[in-house]
């Protein structure tokens, strides 16, 4: 069944749909609590079963220290994946070969208990094998991991899955996979493959420690459409660079951050040949809209946050050049602490054009702040008034927009302000 738009609810905000999501076939959910988090009672420990297996792609940080939980899913994934397991509170960063063997034991319990659940529901079951698993970790670097008690609960995490979704179900998950996040952060789409409806499902955090290395965070996208790992790769590479690639909180990239798709295959839509296939048109579109919508939450919800940043820089020589240019503005803590303090500072703009190292004609150079306008070729625009401006940086969305004059290239990118609540966020996380 195709779920029409008026079955689930959209409300509105300034970075663009908060969704209640249903039912997608061939998808299993539980989340559950391992008391991770001492005198906080909350779930930590979610997973995502498929009971048929998936087909899957992930992308992953390009930090040269990862976690035992990547250092796993690139040494160990499989054609099919039956489960992903997520686990907040604690990264398994830099807890070495315990770690690692900590992720083999819990794989172990999982798949065994798996493997009978496949002989108690399915009338094929298959024997799931530790490879069919992956691992997602979210927390503190550097504490030993809570083997033990997570593996404590799989018995109960595994019992209680449920194979029919709703809004709830959802929301338990998202919010399971939380850290110093203030919300859930989910979205949907739906499309057509060749005429065949497909939906496409996404979940997300991330709210510190965020900058483009990869994707800066944990997300992950479900969809029923039957597509290979391999398109699903290249989907994944390709819609993740102007999403996930496109935000940035604080400038620093984690040991764990993982974004990744896993498709159940239940639409049963017509054979997809290559990714640039145009039956795969409107999925990738859908797609693009999934991944940039959890992008901009992951950012308006960055730590500490009071205000939901655009910068977008236009005719440019290159997008790598319009890249440097909006990262050097949007990482520039001059120009975020302004932004909080609701300073109408043009000047700190400037200064992060100036740093970005790509040529700027300064003849050309237009600069504006939501509607107004302030540098018009290269000078201060003529009806510039600063009492305007002053009023528009007390909204809770800023847009930044950069016009170079250099080319016709573009990009946009997604932030947030910094607060003196980063620093006590920060200052206080392991408390």
């Amino acid at each position: 069944m195709l779920f029409k738009k008026e079955n689930y609810q959209i409300k509105t905000n300034s970075i663009g749909f908060y969704q209640d999501l249903e039912h997608i076939d061939g998808i299993g959910i539980s989340s559950v609590s391992a008391n991770l988090y001492v005198g906080k009672k909350r779930d930590e420990i979610v997973i995502f079963y498929f009971r048929n297996g998936a087909n899957h792609a992930s992308v992953y940080t390009q930090s040269k220290i990862l976690s035992e939980n990547i250092k796993w899913n690139l040494e160990n994934s499989s054609e099919k994946i039956y489960a992903l397991l997520v686990n907040t509170r604690n990264a398994n960063a830099f807890t070495g070969k315990e770690g690692f063997k900590s992720i083999n034991n819990i794989a172990t319990i999982l798949s065994e208990i798996l493997s009978k659940k496949q002989i108690q529901d399915e009338e094929e079951p298959k024997k799931i094998k530790n490879k069919n698993l992956l691992f997602a970790s979210t927390g503190t670097i550097g504490e030993t991991f809570p083997e033990k008690k997570i593996s404590s609960v799989i018995p109960k995490l595994v019992e209680n899955i449920k194979y029919v979704q709703n809004k709830y179900v959802w929301m338990k998950a998202a919010m399971g996979i939380l850290t110093t996040d203030t919300k859930p952060k989910l979205s949907m789409e739906e499309c057509k493959i060749a005429g065949t409806p497909v939906k496409i499902y996404g979940l997300a955090k991330g709210s510190g420690m965020i900058h483009p290395d990869m994707a800066t965070t944990l997300g992950f996208i479900f969809t029923d459409a039957k597509i290979s790992g391999s398109i699903l790769k290249q989907l994944l590479k390709k819609n993740i660079q102007n999403t996930f690639n496109a935000i940035s909180c604080d400038g620093d990239t984690s040991t764990n951050d993982m974004v990744s798709i896993f498709s159940t295959g239940y639409a049963k839509n017509s054979k997809i040949k290559s990714y640039k296939d145009k039956v795969l048109e409107n999925f990738d579109k859908s797609l693009n809209n999934v991944l940039k919508n959890l992008a901009k939450s992951v950012a308006a919800d960055g730590e500490g946050s009071s205000k939901f940043v655009i910068v977008k820089v236009e005719k440019c020589k290159n997008e790598n050049d319009a890249k440097k240019v909006c990262f050097s503005i949007a990482n520039s803590p001059l120009v975020k602490t302004a932004i909080s303090g609701e300073d109408p500072n043009w000047g700190r703009i400037i200064m992060a054009i100036g740093k970005a190292k790509v040529n700027v004609n300064l003849k050309k150079l237009n600069i504006n702040l939501g509607p107004y306008k302030i540098i018009e070729n290269g000078k201060l625009f003529q009806n510039y008034n600063e009492a305007e401006l002053g009023e528009y940086m007390k909204s809770q969305e800023i847009n930044i927009n950069i016009q170079m004059g250099t080319g016709k290239k573009e990009f946009e990118v997604y932030t947030m302000d910094l607060t003196k609540k980063y620093i006590e966020i920060n200052s206080d996380y392991r408390s």
